[in-house]
């Protein structure tokens, strides 16, 4: 596994494989001289539908012949890219521990809810900001 994300080029735009970099905002990597020229280099531009970008727990799933390339993340873009990519129930549950962060109120509910959705411990902490020791107790409670 590597630090980095990875930015990737797919032969078939319809595939479900990461997420498209347009869909996350703004990122500063897409505007650094080495992504442009990578860019220039394929063939192709930040808006192409073949364009996709995964987290760096994910980057095994890039197909071997595609052309990629890491790319570095701010911690706020890389937890955009991985909302972007979780399923719909999931994100919607990472808002609200997104929310989270301004009211402690119903605190271990929320935990609980989004641990039972299969939202993992460590994005629970990464999102609520809330001690791991927290999260662990309410996964045993």
């Amino acid at each position: 596994m590597t630090d980095d994300a990875y930015l990737f080029l797919l032969g078939d735009a319809s595939a479900r494989l990461g997420v498209a970099p347009a869909a996350v905002g703004e990122l500063a990597c897409m505007e650094t001289p080495a992504v442009r020229a990578w860019l220039d280099a394929q063939g192709s531009t930040p808006a192409s539908p073949h364009l996709r970008l995964l987290p760096p727990e994910e980057t095994a799933a890039i197909p071997e012949e595609a052309e990629r390339l890491p790319v570095p993340l701010s911690d706020e873009e890389l937890s955009r890219v991985r909302h972007r990519m979780a399923p719909e129930p999931l994100a919607r549950v990472e808002e609200e521990l997104l929310a989270y962060r301004d009211c402690a109120d119903g605190r271990d509910g929320l935990i609980g809810r989004a641990l039972a959705a299969g939202v993992a411990p460590h994005r629970i902490v990464e999102l609520t900001g809330v001690d791991p020791e927290t999260v662990t107790a309410a996964a045993s409670g």
